[in-house]
């Protein structure tokens, strides 16, 4: 059986945590422009990491990254 192809810019957008949950987990949206008139506390904001709730978005991302899991990080 061939390998599957990966979805690059998905595999750069998400990430899997380590440990045994390895929850789904995604940066947050607006961080890459538009942020001279925020405060610094809430530019510091986006540097976190959310996970992703919705089941659809989930199954979306194991089909387009079928080896997510098995990278580690």
């Amino acid at each position: 059986m061939p390998k599957i192809k990966t979805h690059k810019s998905t595999s750069k957008r998400f990430r899997r945590t380590k440990g045994g949950k390895g929850k789904l987990m995604r940066t947050k949206l607006g961080k890459s422009h538009l942020r001279r008139k925020k405060s610094k506390r809430a530019k510091s904001l986006y540097d976190e990491m959310v996970p992703v709730v919705s089941s659809g978005t989930k199954k979306r991302v194991r089909r387009l990254a079928p080896y997510l899991h098995e990278k580690g990080s």
